[in-house]
């Protein structure tokens, strides 16, 4: 290329390949991926952002008013639901984005909703490896005295102060390189890296090893030395923990490897491989579904972390029958009417067997 056009200097060499990178993308769009997407991103966000809203909001008014003397567990519980609510808010910006295909709320909250998504995003995964670590130091070193020692609220708000910070820097290459851009269709928020540089290809890696390499390793080589110390233990609940441990690897492998896999893909397809229309065609309706499945995961994670716990459920029932009584008693007068039926259907039963039997 540069014998052909042996003055064009290295401003207007980018920017031609920019032109040409915009040109093969707007002939290999497919116009069906286009309108699938306008009509099922938005409603999955939808849904993901009113049951991840009611989860994560009940988690916290649950620790905030009945935790009166927090511990490492519920800090940790607290910043997880706090960061999966800040990458909720983003959804509803990125649904309305995706329904019409152009953004329209302005440079300063296209910086804004990447700060939240992102913030979010690392903040749910780091809180969560926190909680995995703690966990492991109380069951595999509960007698090693520098666990214990310094296993307090202090030290605990101290690393969750850590953990913001780590999630912070984690997101700061998208938030900064984020903004609006006038494309042939539109206004677009999306992250434009300078030309020349590796940041794009530094953007791809550090997913893959934050969302994915780095937790699951984590989890992997905590929870295979807490299972075999709990099974050990003679306790009727050691079966539920060891359960719940293993769906919280499972849960965390299934939602967040296809979203890092097909990630992994388009880091390919910036280096110039699989470069044909249908390969791009099929990454982007891939990452699509993928990307709702990893986003739905912050609706679980209090059901997983929080939820299962029967001390924790009878809490969010009490707080949900001091803001809707009414509905409660009425739930409360079928339920026993339904156990009346039952009883009385059981007691005819028996005394039409035992008639039989006669």
């Amino acid at each position: 290329m540069a014998m052909i056009y042996p003055n064009m200097t290295d401003e207007y060499y980018d920017e031609y390949f920019n032109v040409i990178s915009n040109y093969n993308n707007q002939l290999c769009s497919n116009p069906n991926v286009s309108a699938f997407s306008r009509v099922f991103l938005p409603t999955l966000y939808s849904i993901v952002f009113i049951v991840g809203f009611i989860g994560n909001g009940l988690v916290l008014c649950v620790l905030v008013k009945y935790h009166k003397r927090s511990n490492v567990t519920d800090v940790c519980l607290f910043n997880l639901a706090l960061s999966d609510l800040l990458f909720l808010i983003s959804l509803p910006f990125w649904g309305h984005y995706a329904a019409i295909n152009e953004w329209t709320f302005g440079d300063f909250m296209c910086h804004a909703v990447t700060a939240l998504y992102m913030l979010g995003f690392y903040g749910s995964i780091f809180f969560m490896i926190l909680m995995t670590l703690d966990r492991y130091a109380v069951i595999v070193h509960a007698h090693t005295s520098l666990f214990s020692k310094h296993r307090s609220v202090r030290a605990s708000v101290a690393m969750a102060l850590f953990m913001w910070a780590l999630s912070l820097g984690a997101s700061l290459p998208t938030i900064i390189f984020s903004q609006v851009k006038n494309e042939s269709d539109g206004w677009a928020c999306t992250e434009v890296y300078p030309e020349g540089t590796a940041w794009k290809l530094f953007s791809y890696i550090e997913l893959n090893i934050f969302g994915l390499i780095i937790p699951l390793s984590v989890m992997v080589f905590c929870y295979t030395h807490i299972i075999p110390i709990l099974m050990t233990m003679k306790s009727q609940r050691r079966h539920k923990a060891v359960r719940l441990i293993l769906v919280l690897v499972i849960v965390f492998f299934l939602f967040w490897t296809p979203y890092n896999i097909v990630n992994f893909l388009k880091f390919w397809h910036h280096l110039g491989y699989m470069t044909s229309c249908q390969w791009q065609q099929d990454l982007n309706m891939a990452m699509q579904w993928v990307e709702t499945i990893a986003f739905s995961h912050c609706c679980l994670n209090p059901i997983i972390y929080a939820l299962v716990g029967q001390k924790f459920r009878t809490l969010v029932l009490k707080i949900l029958k001091q803001w809707f009584p009414v509905g409660f008693r009425q739930c409360t007068t079928i339920v026993n009417e339904f156990s009346e039926r039952r009883s009385s259907m059981s007691s005819r039963s028996s005394v039409i067997s035992s008639t039989k039997i006669m």
